[in-house]
């Protein structure tokens, strides 16, 4: 087992190996497998960037992120612009339902709502807003819309995982009640529970996900 020492190590080594971040800027502590990230960073994409790179670490547990967005002079607009840039992305990407999202911006903070069919158009329309100039954070809202197409979930999902290079091998159990699907077991790392859940939200009809999956390291 790793040490919290390494572990934080670990953390900081890749974080300074990613092009786009500047290590010197950010702090990481470790304690018991849970890493806390710290410091600033001049735009909000840095700070997902962060959490990213934390993530994708062997032996990290979960990720704490104290990371604040600040803004330089030059990077900044103002509410009005934000959310002029915000209706452009929205509507010039194929992934996000035409008219269905909308934005409310205050202080650089976007606040999107609406409603989707899936949960990759509501990653889509944060995924895009996060990465404007000027936002300091996104509040995504947008509601999952119920589906007609909710033919054994339970089978699809479990099917899906089996299919999953990192995840066949893993005990993870699937319940549902309804429109939401509840995981339960363990994975190694963070980057296979991300996996579990992206395979879970590309279902048709779920709503909602309640995750209890633990990270357990080998």
């Amino acid at each position: 087992m790793q040490t919290d020492h390494q572990l934080r190590d670990d953390v900081l080594c890749e974080i300074d190996w990613r092009p786009n971040l500047d290590s010197s800027h950010i702090g990481v502590t470790a304690k018991d497998g849970i890493v806390t990230l710290t410091g600033r960073v001049t735009h909000l994409a840095a700070q997902i960037s962060a959490v990213s790179a934390a993530e994708s670490v062997y032996g990290v547990r979960a990720v704490a992120n104290d990371i604040e967005v600040e803004i330089l002079d030059i990077h900044k607009r103002n509410d009005s612009d934000i959310a002029t840039a915000v209706a452009y992305v929205l509507e010039w990407n194929v992934e996000i339902p035409i008219d269905k999202i909308s934005a409310f911006v205050k202080h650089g903070w976007v606040t999107l709502k609406g409603e989707a069919d899936w949960q990759f158009q509501k990653n889509a329309a944060q995924h895009c807003v996060d990465r404007l100039m000027g936002v300091t954070g996104v509040t995504n809202e947008v509601l999952i819309k119920s589906s007609n197409k909710w033919v054994d979930v339970k089978n699809k999902i479990e099917e899906a995982f089996k299919r999953n290079a990192d995840l066949q091998n893993h005990r993870i159990s699937i319940s549902t009640n309804h429109d939401t699907v509840t995981l339960t077991g363990s994975v190694t790392s963070s980057a296979e529970r991300n996996q579990a859940l992206r395979a879970t939200w590309a279902s048709p009809g779920v709503k909602s996900v309640i995750n209890h999956i633990t990270i357990v390291p080998c």
